[in-house]
């Protein structure tokens, strides 16, 4: 019996943690990235909640505990450098793990690419044609080809969603939040094991040590809203300056190497609300189909949506219709309460004033308060 073909778009977390379940439950799965290869370097995720599971049944919870980032307490600055606040992290038997992003995506194409799901990078869809039997699809380059099922794993700015379902504009909801980083040297850290985050109104600036390559990241509000250009380099790079003009501690030198980079992470910080995450045989998944800024959840998110599709297409064969609707019905569970939180975030994250950065950090100092008294109770037990 011919096995489903499905093609998924998209490469980074959700599209290998797919193909890989669904090459188990009896598909096969053709992975396509607009990208040449696996993308290096991004910023640093948890793998968390649901996602543990998920990671446990696929085997490579080991791995990534190997691929941790050094990462192990925070400090807490006030706007002129002073330390307000230092919190121990999660410790290595804690049930999360703080990986890249590079990292993950890498784990989940090698154990994607054991099975008998096809990558195809450097190439993307241009078209989509579905009818009562399956999709046919256009290729940038590759010659067309028809599937049964497409799935758009190809986040925020999904390409998918835009021949689908519709322009993004009518899905992606502005923060009003700009995010930014940029790889620093391996000596632009004192302490490889601590993450710094100095904060001002309206901007916030991390110094985070990864694993092996440190990183600046920018969170700020501008007082000019830079047009939405995702090419424009220069803008995006003047934009940071322009923001953190005024900013004291080591801001001057990590916006500097954010001004000299070739290619530094720039874009609007923006959730993604889909009213329904299926059409026909297409079906989004993971920052496609519902992104949660600001909350770190989306990989985690991403590998879970995807053992879930996979699930019920297996529970549900040859009714895609009702698969996608019970893998529609479990996610929103778990992605609804994160989107509806992500505003309020978003002000306590990067106060608007003085007053609101007191409030945060008067909060911080009580978290900090409450976790050394429950150190302290375990040490001595």
């Amino acid at each position: 019996m011919k096995k489903p073909e499905v093609l998924i778009v998209g490469a980074g977390i959700a599209g290998p943690a797919l193909a890989y379940w669904l090459s188990r439950k009896g598909y096969r799965p053709t992975v396509v990235e607009h990208a040449r290869q696996l993308r290096s370097g991004g910023s640093a995720i948890v793998v968390k909640g649901p996602a543990i599971p998920v990671a446990e049944r696929m085997g490579i919870l080991p791995q990534l505990r190997e691929l941790a980032t050094r990462n192990r307490s925070l400090t807490l600055l006030d706007p002129d450098g002073r330390r307000i606040l230092h919190l121990p992290l999660a410790s290595d038997q804690a049930p999360t793990v703080e990986v890249t992003r590079a990292d993950l995506s890498e784990v989940l194409h090698q154990s994607a690419a054991q099975t008998e799901a096809e990558f195809l990078f450097d190439d993307t869809v241009t078209a989509l044609d579905q009818d009562a039997g399956g999709v046919d699809v256009t290729f940038r380059r590759s010659a067309p080809r028809r599937f049964d099922l497409v799935v758009g794993a190809d986040g925020m700015h999904s390409t998918v969603r835009r021949l689908v379902f519709g322009p993004e504009r009518q899905f992606a909801s502005d923060l009003g939040l700009y995010g930014a980083t940029v790889p620093l040297e391996p000596d632009a850290i004192e302490d490889p094991t601590e993450m710094t985050m100095l904060t001002v109104p309206n901007r916030m600036l991390v110094l985070h040590p990864s694993r092996t390559t440190p990183l600046a990241i920018f969170t700020f509000r501008a007082a000019q809203p830079a047009p939405h250009d995702r090419k424009n380099i220069a803008l995006h790079k003047q934009t940071v300056a322009d923001a953190y003009a005024d900013v004291r501690w080591r801001a001057p030198e990590l916006v500097a190497a954010f001004l000299d980079h070739p290619a530094p992470f720039f874009d609007p910080l923006t959730t993604v609300r889909v009213p329904s995450w299926s059409r026909g045989r297409v079906v989004l998944l993971g920052d496609a189909a519902a992104a949660t800024a600001l909350l770190g959840d989306g990989s985690s998110m991403a590998m879970t949506g995807a053992y879930a599709l996979a699930e019920e297409l297996a529970a549900h064969p040859g009714d895609h219709a009702r698969a996608f609707a019970a893998y529609e019905s479990r996610l929103r569970r778990e992605v609804g309460p994160r989107q509806r939180r992500v505003g309020l975030l978003s002000r306590l994250m990067v106060p608007r004033t003085r007053p609101g950065l007191a409030v945060r950090n008067t909060v911080g100092r009580a978290v900090g308060r409450t976790h050394r008294i429950a150190s302290r109770e375990a040490a001595n037990r």
